[in-house]
């Protein structure tokens, strides 16, 4: 009896302060339980037909962006053009770090893990988003800029050349099909 007074005296105040404790912890920032809610990324969700200017030619492909992953990333999937000359794919998961007050994005395509090893990081623009990518052959940015009046956006990726001028890469303009 002895030994089953003393548990209680000493468990007691462990049981009465550990949820005064629990209550303390702050709710995660980032994670399930915070899904990204952004006004500007919702207008991206849904279908494109995205047609890109790059080296002068034009190409026209289908793309898809859907919230995944408990709401915390929007997929973007550039579909396959078999088509096309060099067919091209990608799927870009961009999401938001609420801890660095920044956005996210992870852009895997047909090129591999060689280039899709550099995470980007993005900034809010006007009606917009800048990544910079800094790839082992320099900076490279891909603004996303929605405009509201014809509900479209335009994609434009610039890199720095070797003389550190930045020059464009490829033009996307992005409509509902």
């Amino acid at each position: 009896m002895k030994y089953v007074l003393l548990a209680v005296v000493l468990l007691l105040p462990a049981a009465l302060v550990a949820p005064a404790l629990a209550q303390d912890k702050p709710e995660p920032l980032d994670g399930p339980s915070r899904p990204v809610r952004d006004s500007l990324l919702e207008q991206l969700a849904g279908r494109w037909r995205v047609t890109r200017q790059m080296r002068g030619t034009s190409t026209t492909v289908a793309a898809d962006a859907e919230w995944v992953l408990s709401h915390q990333f929007l997929r973007f999937h550039y579909l396959r053009d078999s088509t096309a000359k060099q067919p091209y794919e990608a799927m870009v998961f961009i999401g938001y770090d609420n801890t660095s007050d920044r956005y996210v994005v992870h852009w895997l395509d047909v090129f591999g893990g060689r280039w899709s090893e550099t995470l980007g990081y993005g900034t809010r623009v006007a009606n917009g988003i800048r990544f910079m990518f800094e790839y082992p052959d320099g900076p490279f940015t891909n603004t996303f800029t929605f405009d509201p009046a014809t509900r479209e956006w335009t994609s434009l990726l610039r890199q720095k050349n070797p003389r550190g001028e930045w020059t464009t890469f490829a033009e996307e303009r992005l409509r509902r099909p």
